[in-house]
């Protein structure tokens, strides 16, 4: 925040100390009291008081984690100002957590978007006594003017991008939150612009839900919740009914939608460290299968959750000997291969490459990795690549069609492409071509002795002689 309130991290501990226990502030503190507004509330046992100055709108306010973004300007008892964000970029911080003093969170946890207050603070919900020098002296009450420009929650979308968004309303016990795997039991409340569409308790297993069940965006958030916990989610339509909407629900196609979420108990699903090679293979047999059938059903995404797992249990059991390092290859071959042909469903074709390579780096004579990597490399324009794949895949299998016949589309597209390259190199040296014989032409109308050309031929002659 500034200066000085970036500095309120570690001194934020200081008012930390102090307890407040309703016996009011130290006598010193109390001398340097300014003078409250009869408009402003107390917001904690007389020590954050706040007075709005313009009112905000909507009926949210920020929640914990919230990223929050503000303009201020911080003043002392006496009006010297000694730090403002108005010369500057906006300024923000997630909420509740010990980032800003503390009379910060507990004033802009009351406020709405667009409201502008006046926070008085006592020391101890601020700098405490040992102020922040040079600018602020030690048992300073202070005044700030705040701004909410808006707030967002905690981004919890497993890409990171803002596509699903949690907003802590009742904090949970604990640290543990759900895994891929776990048994939730849960309630949530669905809304689609205002309007409830559902309202119900749930159990499921985390990562094996049918879109019917729960959304996407709704089981990437149940991965962040504490046990007790209460949250507000916000899932843009891509997390959850997408272009289709819901019939069932009423839901039109690309609506974002608004959850409330409580999690009652969960238990978690054992964790890869916390299994042997034998749990391991069984496991991934198990998982495999599920991916296998949300394949089936079009639920790419959910597929390729599955085999990760798969992946993840069995990438570092490298020293499996016999039959269990066959049955490991084998799965983690599988894993990688239908990995990839997800991928190529959703048209990913980078991560289809990838997974093609992995699958490739375990069984090198892979017809099937050979075949969806080339699909990939059609699907990036690397023709030449995609040629070289398919023809891999005729020397191990020279029955296979579909290679042959991609193999014939790939050659297709190199000639198209070599056609295009050459049509535009022709074009350019048809324009330099031209642009030369411009340049003839005016040389011809100027003379020899004219412009700079003269000067250049006058200095060439004195050189020669």
């Amino acid at each position: 925040m500034s200066d000085s309130l970036e500095e309120s991290t570690p001194s934020s501990a200081n008012a930390e100390t102090m307890e407040v226990d309703g016996s009011g502030p130290q006598s010193e503190s109390e001398t340097n009291r300014p003078e409250i507004s009869p408009n402003a509330v107390d917001l904690k046992d007389g020590g954050v008081f706040k007075e709005i100055k313009r009112e905000g709108i909507g009926s949210e306010t920020p929640c914990t984690g919230d990223e929050v973004y503000v303009h201020y300007t911080g003043k002392l008892v006496d009006g010297t100002v000694f730090d403002t964000s108005k010369t500057r970029d906006e300024f923000s911080f997630k909420l509740d957590r010990g980032s800003v003093i503390k009379a910060w969170d507990i004033a802009l946890a009351t406020m709405k978007v667009g409201e502008m207050a006046e926070v008085t603070c006592r020391p101890d919900f601020a700098y405490g006594d040992t102020g922040s020098p040079p600018k602020i002296p030690p048992n300073s009450w202070l005044i700030f003017e705040i701004e909410l420009l808006g707030f967002m929650g905690e981004d919890v979308s497993t890409d990171k991008d803002g596509g699903v968004r949690k907003s802590v309303i009742v904090k949970g016990e604990g640290y543990k939150t759900p895994n891929d795997g776990a048994q939730v039991e849960m309630h949530i409340i669905g809304k689609c612009n205002g309007s409830v569409f559902e309202d119900k308790d749930l159990a499921f297993i985390v990562g094996d839900c049918q879109d019917e069940v729960v959304v996407e965006g709704v089981e990437m958030a149940v991965k962040k919740l504490k046990e007790g916990e209460t949250a507000r989610v916000k899932v843009q339509s891509k997390y959850a009914y997408g272009g289709e909407g819901s019939i069932k629900y009423g839901i039109p196609p690309n609506a974002d939608l608004e959850y409330e979420m409580k999690m009652k108990k969960f238990e978690k699903a054992k964790e890869s460290w916390e299994m042997d090679g034998k749990e391991k293979l069984d496991q991934s047999e198990v998982v495999k299968e599920k991916g296998t059938k949300f394949f089936k059903e079009g639920s790419y995404k959910k597929a390729i959750t599955s085999y990760k797992r798969v992946i993840s249990y069995l990438e570092y059991e490298t020293d499996m000997e016999g039959e269990e390092k066959q049955k490991r290859d084998a799965l983690m071959l599988a894993a990688y291969l239908n990995t990839a042909m997800c991928y190529l469903k959703l048209k990913d074709y980078v991560e289809a490459r990838k997974h093609s390579d992995s699958a490739l780096g375990i069984d090198v004579n892979s017809e099937k990795g050979y075949y969806r990597r080339g699909e990939a490399n059609m699907g990036l324009n690397e023709f030449e690549d995609a040629k070289k794949d398919f023809s891999k895949v005729l020397e191990i299998n020279p029955k296979n069609k579909a290679a042959r016949d991609e193999q014939m589309r790939a050659n297709k597209k190199i000639k198209e492409q070599n056609a295009k390259e050459k049509s535009i190199y022709q074009g350019m040296f048809k324009k330099f071509a031209e642009a030369d014989s411009k340049g003839v032409k005016d040389k011809a109308v100027d003379g020899p002795g004219s412009g700079d050309q003269a000067k250049m031929e006058t200095q060439s002659e004195g050189t020669a002689v």
